[in-house]
């Protein structure tokens, strides 16, 4: 806690959730390792209980508790001040999704891979998309990708002006997906607001107060829930049959007596559909012929002769099983053989990609 000594006699406190729910795991007799601020293993019999116990964290009364640790530090509050309470607002809030590994020697090598993935391959678009946003003419912000080498280990950090999301190690063991919300303004709450001189309830930025911290739960969740399946495009390298996937995809498919041709990994043109389709935007929205359309052709009109090229396109990787149809609509998805089979091909090109072009051009 920390005290301001004059007027207005602000307090900061910080709080830490991780503290909390030790305590609550102490108080149920539930075995669990904690390293400073992450847990290393918590009884499996007991891990959805212990989710249960982090999530009302987000629901306690904070206004009444911060007032109660705020009148310990403040003797005026009794005195001079007495009957007067705090306006509590949320400075900057940290939500974090760990993933507890066996061991460091699990996770050390798929994490070399996913600093890598995460740092090359996500754009300002897929980072937006992460956070709930969309990349358009009235956005005013920065979106930067960010990479650091510490002395515990890699951290890479996305930053949509004030708010980011973090991917870094804990001890070589747990591997932490973080949102850090310090402008919530950028996010949308339902709230009842003034609008043509009524109270009605309508989608309005989020503001500050501890009452919106359910709000900043259910924003930053969503985030890491998206990152994560943006993330679970790359697989380690010896978990996939590269030679058998490249060698199937490279061959042609026939479905209903109609063949489709293959792909080559090397090929440029193939290489910028699997980058147009392999996004992480269309993690959580799908994809359809317009948002392939806008990236494969950015400068092309609206033309009927773009739409049906991409729609050719589009039906050429769905009989190799690399993307699926959306029910009911006319949007499209990545499979899941689909994402790896993909994320291997890009990983081929990479590496082999310039090697093909400069002995072609000889």
């Amino acid at each position: 806690m920390r005290l301001q000594t004059y007027f207005p006699m602000t307090v900061q406190i910080c709080v830490n959730g991780h503290e909390i729910l030790a305590r609550k795991m102490d108080e149920h007799k539930i075995e669990y390792i904690q390293i400073e601020n992450a847990f290393h293993h918590i009884d499996p019999a007991q891990l959805k209980r212990v989710q249960r116990f982090a999530d009302r964290i987000a629901k306690m009364d904070w206004s009444k508790i911060l007032e109660k640790y705020a009148r310990l530090v403040n003797p005026l509050l009794g005195d001079l001040l007495k009957g007067m309470t705090h306006y509590w607002v949320a400075d900057q809030v940290e939500y974090a999704t760990d993933l507890m590994f066996d061991s460091p020697a699990t996770l050390h090598p798929l994490y070399k891979q996913l600093v890598n993935y995460a740092t090359l391959r996500f754009s300002a678009e897929d980072v937006l998309t992460f956070l709930g946003r969309k990349l358009t003419g009235n956005f005013q912000g920065e979106v930067l990708n960010d990479y650091k080498k510490r002395q515990l280990g890699a951290r890479v950090k996305h930053r949509m002006t004030n708010n980011w999301i973090k991917m870094y190690d804990k001890r070589g063991s747990v591997l932490r997906i973080e949102t850090v919300i310090n402008q919530p303004g950028e996010f949308k709450v339902r709230r009842e607001v003034t609008r043509k001189g009524k109270r009605v309830m309508a989608w309005a930025p989020m503001r500050k107060g501890v009452g919106n911290l359910w709000r900043y739960v259910e924003v930053s969740r969503r985030a890491n829930d998206r990152y994560l399946e943006a993330l679970s495009a790359l697989v380690p390298e010896d978990s996939v049959d590269v030679a058998g996937s490249l060698d199937k995809l490279g061959s042609s498919v026939k479905v209903n007596g109609r063949s489709y041709r293959g792909f080559n990994p090397l090929s440029k043109e193939d290489r910028e559909l699997f980058l147009a389709v392999f996004r992480g935007e269309h993690c959580w929205n799908g994809l359809t012929n317009r948002s392939v359309r806008a990236v494969l052709y950015p400068d092309s009109l609206p033309d009927r002769r773009v739409s049906n090229r991409v729609s050719r396109l589009l039906k050429r990787l769905h009989p190799h099983g690399l993307i699926a149809k959306v029910p009911r609509s006319r949007r499209w998805r990545c499979s899941k053989a689909g994402t790896r089979l993909i994320a291997s091909m890009l990983g081929v090109h990479e590496q082999y990609g310039s090697l093909y072009n400069k002995t072609k051009t000889i």
